[in-house]
């Protein structure tokens, strides 16, 4: 839920903002965050964990929320030029140029956002138009209502489904080699 307020903010006032408020800035409005519920969290937890095992050893790194993404920002810029700042649920970076203290700067290479009733229009919606825009490689939506994960790449600049599963399913990670997510574990319950 948008805060009602009358100016733009920047990544220079979040970064003043207490650190328990949750807050994501999307071109200078901020953006409250409800607590995740317990399967959201078991459901991240999962997914961090498959990808972590399989990034041992490799370059790309994996973070879990809360972690500062910036995806427009650039080289150069100062936290009052900074007006767009998301907490996927899941990032993934490859390029370690890009991390910071705050977190990551510029478009990650892969976000997961879990749906809950309260995000499900934000992630479906705003946050698939800002990662499409940002040229974040792949983006996967799951859904813990009906057990299922969306996957869609980026092609010319535009998101294009790319795979569909649910709980029994395994679904490749594009941006991986020979990465798969087992599904069966993501939505056990």
């Amino acid at each position: 839920m948008a805060l009602p307020q009358e100016n733009r903010y920047t990544l220079a006032d979040a970064l003043a903002w207490d650190e328990q408020d949750r807050v994501e800035l999307i071109n200078g409005y901020p953006v409250m965050m409800a607590p995740p519920v317990r399967i959201h969290q078991e459901i991240s937890g999962e997914l961090f964990g498959q990808l972590r095992d399989y990034l041992i050893g490799k370059t790309c790194k994996v973070y879990a929320a809360p972690f500062a993404v910036r995806p427009f920002e650039r080289d150069g810029d100062f936290p009052e030029d900074v007006d767009t700042m998301v907490e996927p649920d899941i990032t993934v970076v490859c390029d370690p140029s890009k991390l910071d203290d705050v977190g990551c700067k510029g478009a990650p290479d892969l976000v997961m956002e879990i749906l809950s009733p309260s995000t499900q229009r934000h992630d479906k919606l705003t946050k698939f138009n800002l990662y499409q825009r940002a040229g974040i490689r792949e983006y996967w939506i799951v859904d813990p209502a009906s057990k299922s994960v969306q996957v869609f790449v980026l092609e010319d600049g535009h998101y294009a489904a790319a795979d569909f599963g649910m709980a029994g399913d395994r679904l490749k990670v594009n941006i991986l080699e020979d990465c798969t997510i087992d599904l069966t574990s993501v939505f056990a319950e």
